[in-house]
């Protein structure tokens, strides 16, 4: 069985879980703390560390850059998804950058606010060290500070992807593609922890927002 390696709130981690609900694919969940990515080195054989990663019976997938997008690629063919056209390459590409940096660099901020509703007691320092060493001491309690402004900042960022959403049920085409995923993704971190609805003026990003939550893949309907 295809078993997913993450922890629950990573926006790249509910990108393939949501991919992986939509083809209706028979798949186990692995999570894992933070703080703890030792399965992850071991399966990789010591040559990754981030998640998600997907464990394949014999096969282990894992991205090999920032923009690969190595385990939606394959996931994509073993489920025939028809997530990547060769068309819309060119566009994807473009528009997953903008999502996983424009958008998820406000998204990921505004969850890890309440990262202590989040986080085990057990990972609690090892991720407030990851935080830190990454973002600089303090980062979190800055971001609770600047919370007001990130929220401006993501409502300024999803203008464009509400305006795609003019006229048509979803980013780039007639049917979800890979893009759709990715910033659906992004969004569901942001939602996380609970605290938090998207922008009340985007109610085109709202509707296909829920529409993706429970889409199911039509070939198998």
């Amino acid at each position: 069985m295809t078993e997913l390696v993450q922890f629950p709130w990573s926006p790249f981690c509910i990108v393939h879980r949501r991919i992986l609900e939509y083809a209706r694919a028979l798949f186990r969940i692995v999570n894992i703390l933070n703080g703890d990515r030792s399965l992850v080195w071991r399966l990789t054989r010591q040559r990754y560390y981030g998640v998600p990663i997907i464990w394949d019976g014999k096969t282990v997938v894992f991205e090999t850059d920032d923009h690969s997008q190595v385990i939606a690629k394959y996931l994509d063919v073993k489920l025939q998804l028809g997530l990547f056209p060769r068309e819309l390459e060119g566009v994807q590409s473009l528009l997953w950058r903008y999502f996983e940096n424009e958008v998820e660099g406000f998204g990921f901020k505004l969850n890890d606010i309440y990262w202590r509703e989040l986080v085990p007691k057990s990972d609690e320092l090892r991720f407030l060290r990851h935080k830190e060493r990454k973002f600089g001491r303090g980062c979190l309690d800055q971001w609770r500070a600047q919370q007001k402004g990130l929220l401006s900042g993501l409502a300024r960022a999803l203008i464009p992807c509400e305006q795609m959403l003019v006229g048509q049920r979803f980013l780039v085409d007639e049917r979800p593609r890979f893009v759709d995923f990715d910033l659906y993704g992004m969004l569901a971190n942001f939602l996380y922890s609970g605290h938090y609805k998207l922008p009340a003026g985007h109610t085109r990003l709202k509707e296909w927002y829920a529409r993706m939550t429970t889409l199911k893949c039509a070939r198998l309907q």
